[in-house]
């Protein structure tokens, strides 16, 4: 009788956890990295309040979701960026060379061509806006891919000149590299990554549109990034 890892337990429950198709449109909506309700979430999944109750038990029993309490009100969000990059990358690698099934009416294919444009992917950009910005992070020097993820001396000042402070906490990267699911290249995650989401939503820089992550680019949005990046207003369209 051969003994079985602990990984391999481990990995098997994990896996479990978001072989469900209401668990996994739980966790693709809290990528937004906000924190719901589990009746905003019941109502997103269309599924019974009891229902979502369980499921949502479940994945905070997990590790993967982590529930807050304000007074009557129960609230749940991602664990953190580590199990929100694994909801990312599990996503792109769903759905290889971004195939997808035909929308099925305007209204969806509007809310996909707005997410594939710009969305939040937990606390950073992604999408065209996502990727967009780290190309011209990279090509002006502010940005290492070559070996990796990693700000220059220079983007540390660039960061430093719009008034951020690139804190490290915990054992989480400074910059990081996810894979954009939409765009199948890298987009800027991190420290560094959330700091300029925080930012460009803070400064008006970007708005939220619709019900899901998607984010889109104002007047005042162009004109910084093209002012800063070099980014023309056609690449973010």
């Amino acid at each position: 009788m051969t003994t079985r890892s602990p990984a391999a337990r481990d990995l098997a429950a994990l896996a479990a956890l978001l072989a469900d198709e209401t668990r996994a449109a739980f966790c693709l909506a809290l990528l937004d990295g906000r924190a719901w309700t589990a009746g905003e979430l019941a109502r997103h999944a269309r599924v019974a309040p009891s229902t979502a109750s369980e499921h949502l038990g479940r994945l905070v029993a997990g590790g993967l979701l982590a529930e807050e309490r304000q007074g009557r009100h129960r609230y749940v969000r991602l664990a953190g960026a580590r199990a929100a990059h694994l909801v990312e990358d599990l996503v792109a690698y769903a759905v290889p060379g971004g195939g997808t099934p035909p929308p099925r009416s305007l209204r969806e294919a509007g809310a996909r061509g707005a997410m594939a444009r710009g969305r939040t992917c937990y606390d950073h950009l992604a999408g065209r806006l996502g990727t967009a910005v780290t190309d011209a992070m990279t090509a002006r020097g502010l940005l290492r891919q070559d070996t990796g993820f990693a700000l220059s001396d220079r983007g540390l000042r660039w960061f430093g000149d719009l008034g951020l402070e690139l804190a490290v906490r915990g054992r989480r990267p400074l910059a990081r590299g996810c894979l954009d699911w939409t765009e199948r290249r890298p987009h800027l995650a991190g420290v560094a990554g959330a700091a300029l989401c925080r930012h460009a939503l803070d400064a008006g820089w970007c708005v939220r549109v619709g019900t899901e992550r998607a984010v889109k680019v104002t007047a005042d949005g162009e004109r910084a990034l093209a002012g800063l990046l070099g980014i023309g207003a056609e690449e973010l369209r």
